[in-house]
């Protein structure tokens, strides 16, 4: 007579247990994904910015097309600014001068507006439309470098207001970006339409070059130059061709590393640390890099770059990220966070980003941590001073 039992089969207790370890993992990720979603949370509460001041020409439809800003910088000491763009003028004022005093009287979200005209310390016109400039380290703001839309490099001194040094070398293509080096100061960078990046000392006559490179295959343009701004021998640049480069400024036959991971033109590469790299992009994103593998951390998005350069600065003390928008509002990120933890609108009216022009510059004031200072300027010409304040537990 046959046995018709039912066999136990040797692995089923195997398959039991799988299941319920897939049940604790997946408890688990959930348990995490809450945390995250909770400490994001806190995040976009962490901080309470308001605009303090805005910056206008007197006749602001004149002024709109002509007077905008593609540039803004602190000086070393963090108390001086300095903008450019489309005007030809190098506009140098001080921060005391922009931000309101504090008093028992005065309403904390009080918006001072002033005028240009007023508003800034002195000028210097230049003979070109201006795409970058750069306060040069160890000149205690004496000296500021200026790259232009005739592929020139001019250095000015400040205090007698004229030009000091020249270098036309970009074959009068438009010369992006200029930085010097923290490492050798007595060093130059300047990246151009024409595809290169050239190293120059500004101690040699312009003919005179230390090195050339060409990061892209196709002479890709050049948009943006940063040296290391802690003091290392690297040099990164980003290019139309969709990658950043990293360059030691010792040997530069080929990149020490190579970003890969944007879409379209890399407008903007930053140092967040030695390692640490933030890049922007016309593709709509900003993109957090661990130089030392090439490997992307995180991905910002939420501000609108499809076409123009929208400006991108690091606060290194913070680790917040600032950027432009093409639908005329400022965005703030939190390096920890994919998603913007404040939103400025500064014309509620321009919906699309064609009407009321776009956020073109921001720069952070490099001090604090509890507290923060980020200007921005606009398509417009307008240049507004934002402040931060670091809540505390209490208030969150």
């Amino acid at each position: 007579m046959r046995n018709f039992s039912t066999k136990f089969h040797p692995y089923s207790h195997l398959h039991h247990t799988r299941e319920s370890q897939n049940q604790e993992r997946r408890k688990e990720n959930e348990a995490i994904g809450e945390e995250q979603e909770q400490e994001e949370e806190r995040a976009r509460c962490e901080w309470d910015f308001s605009l303090s001041t805005t910056v206008s020409s007197s006749n602001n439809n004149s002024a709109a097309i002509s007077d905008a800003l593609g540039v803004i910088e602190f000086d070393q000491t963090n108390t001086t600014i300095a903008t450019g763009g489309i005007a030809r003028k190098i506009r140098i004022y001080s921060l005391e001068s922009l931000l309101p005093q504090e008093s028992s009287s005065q309403n904390a979200h009080d918006i001072i507006f002033l005028d240009h005209a007023r508003a800034c310390d002195y000028y210097i016109c230049t003979p070109a439309k201006l795409s970058s400039i750069r306060w040069k380290p160890g000149s205690d703001g004496r000296v500021l470098a200026a790259g232009d839309y005739d592929g020139v490099v001019t250095e000015y001194n400040l205090e007698r207001r004229i030009p000091i040094f020249e270098r036309d070398e970009h074959g009068g293509r438009k010369v992006w970006s200029v930085d010097y080096s923290h490492w050798d100061p007595i060093l130059g960078a300047s990246g151009s339409d024409d595809g290169n990046m050239q190293l120059w000392d500004t101690r040699c006559e312009s003919e005179e070059c230390v090195a050339t490179v060409q990061p892209s295959v196709g002479r890709s343009a050049v948009c943006c130059v940063e040296f290391n701004p802690f003091g290392g021998p690297i040099v990164a640049v980003g290019c139309a061709d969709q990658k950043a480069y990293g360059y030691d400024i010792r040997m530069m036959v080929d990149p020490v590393f190579v970003l890969n991971g944007h879409r379209k033109t890399v407008t903007y590469i930053k140092f967040l640390d030695n390692v640490t790299l933030v890049s922007s992009s016309i593709d709509g994103c900003l993109k957090l890099w661990n130089s030392d593998n090439a490997n992307v951390i995180r991905t910002y998005k939420g501000h609108v770059n499809h076409r123009n350069f929208i400006g991108l600065s690091v606060w290194k003390n913070g680790g917040l990220l600032g950027c432009g928008s093409e639908n005329n509002k400022v965005f703030v990120y939190d390096k920890r966070w994919g998603e913007p933890i404040w939103v400025h609108e500064s014309d509620p009216m321009a919906r699309d980003g064609c009407d009321g022009g776009f956020v073109s510059s921001v720069c952070w004031r490099q001090v604090g941590e509890d507290r923060c200072t980020l200007v921005t300027g606009g398509s417009d010409g307008v240049l507004q001073v934002f402040r931060g304040k670091r809540k505390s537990q209490t208030e969150l």
